[in-house]
């Protein structure tokens, strides 16, 4: 939502003295947390485990890392559930509880001024989903609430010339739940476009091709942990990724363990790959010719986890003839970017919307 520039009064600048500020990268995979003046201090899984009573009231038993750790392992009472999907809240009342636990623990010991937040969300996010994300923040204790779409974020994160000057850069965005590809000029987005193949789906794609091809059924942790260890999406994969796995036979229902290869993970992700290289060259099909000529000498810019898929940024180069660059530490790139903002409300008023 925008906020207008406002004059400020003594209160407004006793507020913002003493508030200790927050920034949320409030992802579908993961949660990053950024304090003014302390930098990034938690990245945990959006995950909370929650214990339903027979009056239908929830009981939050554990948010983030321990509540991921439930995952496959609970019992009926007790679910371990992610409040977003593709990159927006669906759990209103969980998503509310997990901000409250974030906002809490980082705002504690400040009794007399409620902070200010700034959360990054999706590129063409509804206002409905716009009020959402402003309404569980408030509800958690925000007393204003700012958001920031994610590849702006991602591009303020990454120190990109196009957030502040008249000059023309991509970003693509590869989080857990969505890809976002955005031109940016001057802080402003000029052309962006969002789907929903991203880490998550990436991940399904693993299981699905594990079951069809050896009959196995795995976990979405265990499709994590090979999607960071030995995927290799490059045209001719690395032959010495390798990486044993342990499922349930479909067809015995025994437990079983087998090897899977880099090769293995490029035909598993071969599909989505080519459908995130296929926006990617519509955006820069769109793109106006003078901004177009700063992208061909600046080249992309990929963050979010997905940034980090073995092969990627080769694969992309490769099919758009552009130099691809992966930002440092992509996962915070976000979270960093909302960081900044804080610390520059000017900015932040700009680029919020």
């Amino acid at each position: 939502m925008t906020h207008p520039a406002k004059a400020y009064s003594i209160w407004d600048k006793i507020a913002n003295y003493f508030s200790i500020d927050i920034g949320l990268d409030l992802g579908t995979a993961n949660i990053v947390v950024y304090v003014k003046n302390q930098g990034i201090v938690a990245n945990e899984p959006s995950v909370v485990a929650v214990q339903t009573d027979r009056a239908g009231e929830k009981t939050i038993l554990a948010v983030g890392d321990e509540a991921k750790s439930m995952i496959g392992k609970t019992h009926g009472k007790i679910e371990a559930i992610r409040p977003l999907k593709d990159g927006v809240i669906a759990d209103f009342e969980v998503t509310q509880k997990m901000l409250e636990h974030f906002i809490a623990r980082y705002h504690k010991n400040n009794f007399l001024v409620r902070p200010r937040v700034v959360v990054s969300v999706p590129i063409g996010i509804t206002p409905v989903e716009k009020r959402a994300v402003v309404e569980a923040a408030e509800s958690a204790g925000a007393r204003e609430v700012y958001l920031i779409e994610e590849t702006m974020a991602a591009a303020y994160g990454a120190e990109m010339s196009c957030v502040n000057e008249s000059t023309g850069g991509m970003v693509v965005d590869i989080g857990g739940g969505t890809t976002g590809i955005s031109v940016i000029s001057l802080g402003g987005i000029v052309h962006s476009r969002s789907i929903k193949t991203a880490g998550d789906s990436l991940n399904n794609a693993i299981v699905d091709y594990v079951r069809r091809t050896y009959n196995v059924l795995i976990g979405e942790n265990m499709a994590e942990s090979v999607k960071q260890s030995v995927a290799d999406v490059r045209e001719t994969p690395s032959e010495s990724l390798k990486m044993s796995i342990r499922g349930r036979n479909l067809e015995t229902g025994l437990p079983k363990s087998l090897t899977l290869t880099a090769n293995d993970t490029k035909k598993a992700l071969e599909e989505s790959i080519l459908e995130i290289i296929n926006v990617i060259r519509e955006a820069l099909d769109v793109t106006p010719p003078e901004l177009a000529g700063d992208i061909m000498v600046d080249g992309i810019v990929l963050a979010g986890g997905g940034a980090l898929l073995g092969g990627l940024s080769e694969r992309i180069s490769k099919a758009t003839q552009l130099k691809v660059t992966v930002a440092d530490e992509p996962l915070l790139c976000v979270v960093r970017g909302c960081g900044k903002a804080l610390e520059e409300i000017n900015t932040l008023r700009r680029i919020s919307i």
